[in-house]
């Protein structure tokens, strides 16, 4: 009787829960996320940044070779935690900024109170929120994680962890003043966790969320030093009038972007060492990609895909991604099946062995069956936002009428984004039923609307104070 009890509470805290079918054996879960890493900056596709760790998880793992996200990075972390499209809560233009009294609907249910119900005791959430800060039921703690450790806005200093001027850096709810690089904190963080965890029983979730290398452009000194770092020469922008964020600039912005790579990619390897070293490496299961894609002018790379962060271009949404499991899947292969950020929720409670009716529907799938070579593809359509989707694994529409001004497009285009990744070839006087047969299902992604729709960027900025060292008490 007291077993059911306690699975009924469970049930209680992650929403409408109806029914509960576990396997014999759940993985922990560890997500890693990149900030603003583009498509050209991994080794294992071909780029001159030391990655060895991440390359390695890539040799290793399962390769997600066409894994999709929003372009920007709210809207990402909203459709990983819930599995929906974000432009159902409103979440599609723009991030969440210091100034935004905006959060994801609190009637969603995240990822973390599905795995609640699930049986995941321990549910920690480090690094970078993004997802609504202005009152305390927007907090992690209040989303079904049972532990945080990190900032809650985007862009701090790496350093001093501030933004707007007021420390930004908290455990759970509390402001804590640890010195020290940001990418290293949520990394020693990440691997006391792990430990911790592992020495109860059950299963546990860990979201890494790292701010790097997402602006501010800041490293270690050490780690400039590795890309040609001359502290006799002048550090980029040091003739800016105003300029902040000054501590950790190298010589140039690609050296030092470079740089907070590098320092990323040892935190990655550490993770991954807790885990070997703890004997739990085969029974996690580690998925890792970025929010979106390089930021313009910033020093990172789309490789050979066009456009970059705020664009539908595959530059803009496709991201380096690798997902490792041994106990559950073969690694050391590549899939190029259509996936992406809202998929990773339906996959993971898939794997949980997680059967129950959802309040909202999900616009992800599972793709366990290809993970498991099951089948091999499984067809879909996967909304990009602003008028661009990808059907059948195949073909991509890019509406102009509707679509992204930042993209600068003029006309309406068609992609066999398989056969021409750098979409270079327009194909839609070649195959016009095609072509219109998208369009319709563009346009019913794009009529998609919210009750609440965050305000532009900028709303609200002027006259802002921010709250002392962010302490959220409402």
């Amino acid at each position: 009787m007291l077993k059911r009890l306690k699975t009924l509470s469970l049930f209680l805290m992650a929403g409408p829960l109806l029914a509960l079918a576990q396997p014999a054996q759940r993985p922990n879960i560890v997500i890693i996320l990149a900030d603003d890493l583009g498509w050209g900056d991994v080794g294992f596709h071909g780029s001159d940044i030391q990655t060895p760790h991440i390359d390695r998880l890539a040799r290793e793992g399962v390769v997600l070779n066409r894994y999709y996200t929003a372009p920007v990075c709210s809207p990402t972390r909203a459709g990983l935690m819930t599995g929906r499209y974000p432009n159902r809560f409103g979440l599609r233009e723009t991030v969440i900024p210091p100034w935004s009294t905006f959060a994801v609907d609190t009637a969603e249910t995240f990822l973390s109170q599905w795995l609640a119900a699930a049986g995941y005791r321990n549910r920690a959430a480090l690094g970078k929120w993004h997802l609504g800060h202005a009152r305390r039921d927007y907090l992690p703690l209040q989303r079904g994680f049972t532990y945080f450790y990190g900032h809650y806005n985007g862009a701090i200093d790496y350093f001093s962890h501030e933004r707007e001027g007021e420390l930004d850096w908290h455990r759970n709810e509390e402001t804590v003043r640890d010195s020290g690089y940001s990418t290293d904190l949520i990394t020693d963080e990440a691997v006391r966790c792990i430990a911790d965890y592992a020495a109860e029983d059950g299963p546990f979730f860990l979201y890494v969320a790292y701010n790097a290398p997402h602006g501010p452009l800041q490293a270690k000194e050490e780690d400039l030093r590795r890309y040609g770092y001359d502290a006799s020469k002048p550090v980029f922008g040091a003739n800016q009038k105003g300029a902040q964020h000054t501590v950790g600039r190298g010589n140039t912005r690609a050296q030092t972007y470079a740089a907070m790579v590098t320092c990323m990619d040892r935190g990655i390897g550490r993770i991954l060492a807790a885990l070997d070293s703890l004997g739990i490496e085969n029974e996690t299961l580690v998925l890792f990609h970025s929010d979106n894609g390089a930021a313009p002018g910033e020093g990172g790379s789309s490789g050979s895909l066009k456009g970059t962060k705020f664009q539908e271009w595959d530059g803009g949404v496709r991201s380096p991604a690798v997902i490792k499991w041994p106990d559950g899947f073969e690694g050391g292969r590549s899939v190029d099946q259509v996936t992406g950020y809202i998929d990773a929720l339906p996959t993971l409670l898939d794997i949980a062995g997680y059967d129950a009716p959802h309040r909202k529907p999900l616009d992800g799938i599972s793709i366990l069956p290809v993970l498991q070579s099951v089948q091999p593809h499984i067809d879909r359509d996967f909304y990009l936002g602003y008028g661009a989707l990808i059907s059948n694994n195949r073909w991509k529409i890019v509406k102009a009428n509707s679509g992204n001004p930042r993209m600068k497009a003029t006309t309406d285009m068609l992609y066999d984004i398989v056969a021409d990744p750098a979409e270079t070839s327009d194909l839609k006087s070649q195959h016009p039923g095609r072509f219109r047969q998208l369009s319709g299902k563009v346009a019913g992604f794009d009529a998609i609307t919210s009750h609440v729709v965050v305000p532009p960027y900028g709303h609200g900025r002027r006259g802002f104070v921010a709250p002392k060292d962010w302490k959220i008490t409402d």
